[in-house]
């Protein structure tokens, strides 16, 4: 068995009445689903708007391995030390999709002594949120061909439907396709498939502030144009109220616990490399009015997800973090230092020190949003006391605090150094939070601020059918929104091979898409996919159910 699940399966969860309880939510603002998970309700959190808001974490991390680097892990580890240190504590995650729990990543429950549960459902089809999305998503989508089909009274162009189909799987087949062929079935047209945390309906559901706001961002969905290039929206089509029907159970934040009995949120789910990364702006704003501490990632490394928590998240939702946590592995820095995924194991300080470039870059980068930063470095049984010793150098050298964690194996003790330089931090109140760009910044000037300051690019090359659409969002009054950019996770540039701190380079921005109810604008960069594909060797090969029912394979 998976030593994850093994070791989730030794721990029997409490109740989550006597979690909520814990939290401060009464029993009667639950809805059960099962033993140990709830939805809270809208009442209960409508009632706590008045109280004061507690501080809040951000944890991120350095450019990952496919395999990642333990920020879901650290989160849990982190928030966990917190609460036992006696700090009112909660910790806020994403929902984990199918796609990588299937494909190569595997769930994001986190891990060891350091997860939330009960990690089977999490991973898998949970209180269904996903499901609703997909289906709400989908609903617009249908409403459009059958609104071309029965006179098109809206004028709408076929050939410019910009909204496509979604589904929470990885299917590269689904990528490009032509959809009503055959008699009587619509009219044909290329359409294709993104996956689920690529909707514009998550990032819609993630940003709501409530239900009322949700509705409101559905409306304003843009799904295409007529000929004279007029914009034509999910309002337009009388499909706002249908979709918030099918999202209004799925909006109320969902509560479990970790391992340890730390309350976790753990509500929406946008990919950060082709969406904005975080969790939902109702649970996070929710756990600060019950927390001292709220524990929140953001996905892939500081510059896509934490990039986008901060300019997006923050900006729409008024937050204003207190620490950023930038998590790090001696695996990723040796990888970032030129060594081969085969060469890992062995002890290499020079490339743990030529990797070094790459942490420092993330750690400078989230100080430049006005945050103080904590490293903690996750630690494996194959790294060696003289490459964490170099780390350490390398972080002694620019005056940033380092914690070696082991939360994996020894739950919130493992972090509880790290723990200690967080509250420090936050009794310090020494946060001057900007976010990276003002509202009123032209969009290809934002595009190309991120670019340079974030990536240390030398420029970005926006192809002219971009420039143009951005011109001309502008002048239809859209100009104030943030940027979200779609690239790869791995790197710093849009080459997924270029690892370290590459620098001087060019982003080819070949696509712009107009989220007008998300409320930003998508710069897709370089060979980014917004339907990813399975590995040759997908995750779903070795899950299976045993001879008494239960999963096997899930890690």
């Amino acid at each position: 068995m998976n030593s994850d699940l093994a070791i989730a399966r030794s721990v029997t969860l409490r109740p989550i009445a006597e979690i909520a309880a814990k939290a401060g939510i009464p029993e009667a603002a639950l809805e059960p689903f099962g033993r140990t998970k709830a939805k809270i309700s809208f009442d209960f959190i409508r009632s706590q708007q008045d109280r004061p808001d507690g501080a809040l974490v951000l944890v991120t991390g350095i450019s990952p391995t496919p395999a990642g680097e333990g920020k879901t892990t650290t989160t849990v580890g982190l928030g966990d030390a917190l609460a036992a240190s006696g700090a009112s504590t909660m910790i806020c995650l994403r929902e984990p999709s199918l796609g990588p729990c299937f494909g190569v990543k595997g769930g994001a429950a986190g891990g060891g002594w350091a997860q939330i549960g009960p990690m089977e459902d999490i991973n898998l089809h949970f209180t269904g949120d996903f499901h609703a999305i997909t289906s709400a998503h989908n609903l617009l989508s249908a409403m459009i061909d059958n609104h071309i089909y029965w006179g098109n009274e809206l004028g709408i162009d076929p050939k410019r439907v910009t909204w496509r189909r979604v589904m929470d799987m990885n299917d590269r087949a689904l990528r490009s396709l032509v959809t009503g062929l055959g008699a009587a079935n619509g009219e044909a047209r290329e359409d294709g498939f993104d996956i689920t945390v690529a909707s514009e309906v998550m990032a819609v559901f993630c940003l709501a502030r409530d239900v009322a706001d949700l509705q409101a961002r559905l409306a304003r969905i843009i799904i295409g144009s007529r000929r004279d290039g007029s914009f034509i929206t999910a309002g337009d089509l009388k499909a706002d109220g249908a979709m918030a029907v099918l999202l209004q159970t799925a909006l109320m934040p969902n509560l479990v616990q970790s391992l340890a009995g730390t309350p976790a949120l753990v509500h929406g789910g946008p990919f950060a490399n082709i969406a904005h990364g975080c969790n939902s702006l109702i649970a996070t704003r929710f756990g600060l009015k019950l927390a001292d501490v709220v524990v929140t990632e953001a996905g892939f490394g500081a510059d896509l997800g934490a990039e986008k928590f901060l300019d997006i998240k923050s900006r729409a939702g008024g937050l204003q973090p207190s620490c950023a946590v930038v998590v790090a592995t001696v695996r990723a820095l040796k990888m970032h230092g030129g060594v081969a995924k085969s060469a890992l194991g062995a002890e290499d300080v020079v490339a743990v020190s030529r990797g070094m470039v790459n942490l420092l870059r993330h750690v400078a980068n989230m100080q430049s949003f006005g945050l103080p930063v904590v490293v903690g470095l996750n630690r494996f049984t194959s790294d060696t006391q003289a490459e964490i010793a170099e780390v350490q150098r390398g972080l002694d050298a620019i005056g940033v605090e380092m914690a070696l964690c082991t939360h994996w194996s020894d739950g919130a003790a493992g972090a509880a150094t790290l723990a200690a330089m967080v509250q420090r931090h936050i009794a310090a109140k020494s946060a001057k939070f900007t976010p990276l760009y003002p509202d009123e910044m032209p969009l290809a000037d934002k595009i190309r601020t991120i670019a340079q300051r974030i990536y240390h690019a030398a420029d970005v090359a926006v192809a002219p059918a971009a420039a143009k659409k951005l011109k001309a969002w502008e002048a239809a009054g859209f100009g104030h929104l943030p940027v979200c950019i779609a690239k790869t996770q791995y790197s710093f540039s849009v080459d997924p091979t270029a690892l370290g701190a590459p620098s001087g380079h060019v982003v080819p921005v070949r696509e712009v898409r107009l989220s007008a109810g998300a409320g930003f604008v998508v710069a897709i960069c370089g060979d980014i996919m917004t339907m990813p594909g399975l590995p040759r060797h997908p995750a779903a090969e070795t899950i299976a159910l045993d001879a008494n029912g239960e999963v096997q394979g899930l890690f």
